[in-house]
């Protein structure tokens, strides 16, 4: 090398700093890149995204290449620079060489290909994904020895050799994924994925109707009372029972009960057989969400109702309950989901049903009630007053000021609640 001539020299040190440019700039980018879009890119079929996929699934081997091209090109370009440097003759040429090439490399060779690379992570990947396979398979021979070297030298120290992570992400993960995904996905679209997600998190308890809202057909009451029920009810299904709700006979689809009324023929032991048709479904309480949607397509059923660990009945579960915690209520301005349960009285001001849930009260005027406890705000009230309060007794949870108004059963049916300075929710009429 010494005997080189001088441009040659200058020659092979410009390509040894364009070849360090290059190994520091595509680490950071195969370091960076989204995988995930290239393995979609790869399942379209792209060529160059299919060898990016195959080298990024096996970080050590173009980890190593990257390594060797890289060390080799700074210690020949060191060498390379210093014969330059002596060819001067200058006293001091060695260690001004030596700052100017220090200086060179961090600029030129080390942060400025890492900037763009970082900021540009796919394109430099892909155009250096040919490149990296062809450095991985003439260098394969020295990777195995120097890998080998290297955990031998670790298991000195108790350091073993790990199995490769996996490269799924948690729930928790796919939420910031989708979370960040920002225009890519409409706001609308963005929140039902997450609202799938969170399905696991849910339980049948969260958004089953209350026992004590469940509408049904008492088999005991006056025949005309259940007629005029019958024809009143808004309801596709209806539970019948026999003196008490933990005495079910079936469930009546109004489907069959409407040819029946319409014919005339609907008596009181023909609506128990028809009811009798379709047994009811139990499921235990505390049934995450997507367990009880998978349940309900496998049964074939629409409706399920939630016992405890006594087997008595806590509420009732809808699949449309299910379908509204993905895609939200079906109507046609999300403010009207509590209508019927918020008034608004004054501005952060409303008189609220006690008996809505307190998930319920969240999604609809964007409060932020503790959800870890009870579900309703008469179980949340009850639980920091541990007593039936009187009414005008007031309570503070969250910043929020809840005002008892009625009592009656020992529960509390009405609050008037005050929301935090700066709260901005509102609650639209129903529609008409």
């Amino acid at each position: 090398m010494n005997d080189a001539p001088t441009s040659s020299l200058l020659l092979a040190l410009l390509i040894l700093l364009t070849i360090m440019a290059f190994s520091s700039g595509t680490e950071v980018a195969m370091l960076s890149v989204n995988r995930y879009r290239i393995k979609h890119r790869a399942q379209g079929g792209q060529g160059t995204a299919r060898v990016l996929e195959r080298l990024l699934q096996k970080p050590d081997d173009w980890l190593g290449a990257n390594l060797v091209i890289l060390a080799a090109a700074s210690v020949f370009a060191s060498a390379i620079a210093t014969i330059l440097a002596q060819r001067t003759g200058y006293t001091y040429a060695v260690p001004i060489t030596g700052f100017v090439l220090t200086v060179g490399v961090i600029v030129f060779c080390e942060l400025s290909p890492k900037i763009y690379a970082a900021s540009h992570p796919e394109s430099v990947a892909l155009s250096a994904a040919r490149i990296y396979r062809a450095l991985v398979l003439v260098a394969r021979p020295l990777l195995w020895l120097t890998n080998r070297m290297a955990y031998g030298f670790l298991r000195i120290f108790g350091v073993l050799r790990a199995s490769r992570a996996s490269q799924a992400l948690s729930t928790e993960e796919l939420r910031t994924v989708v979370a960040e995904a920002g225009p890519m996905i409409p706001a609308r679209h963005r929140q039902m994925l997450l609202s799938i997600l969170d399905l696991g998190q849910i339980t049948v308890n969260d958004i089953m109707i209350p026992r004590q809202e469940i509408s049904g057909i008492d088999v005991r009451e006056n025949w005309e009372d259940i007629l005029d029920q019958l024809r009143q009810t808004p309801h596709t299904r209806l539970p019948v029972y026999d003196g008490e709700l933990d005495n079910l006979v079936g469930i009546l689809h109004m489907k069959r009960v409407a040819h029946e009324l319409a014919r005339g023929t609907l008596t009181r032991e023909r609506l128990i057989e028809i009811a009798r048709g379709r047994e009811p479904y139990f499921v235990p309480e505390d049934t995450p969400l997507n367990v009880q949607l998978s349940q309900f397509q496998r049964n074939r059923r629409r409706l399920a109702f939630v016992v405890n660990e006594y087997g008595d009945i806590e509420g009732l579960v809808t699949l449309e309950d299910i379908l509204e915690e993905i895609v939200g209520e079906f109507t046609t301005d999300p403010a009207t989901v509590t209508h019927k349960d918020v008034h608004a009285e004054r501005p952060g001001v409303f008189i609220v049903n006690a008996s809505a849930t307190i998930r319920a009260l969240n999604r609809a005027l964007q409060w932020q009630l503790p959800t870890d406890g009870p579900k309703t705000v008469n179980g949340l009230l009850l639980e920091q007053l541990e007593t039936i309060p009187d009414p005008g007794t007031m309570v503070k949870v969250r910043n929020y000021e809840f005002e008892v108004l009625q009592i009656a059963d020992n529960a509390i049916k009405t609050v008037r609640v005050r929301a935090p300075a700066g709260d901005k929710a509102t609650v639209a009429e129903p529609a008409r």
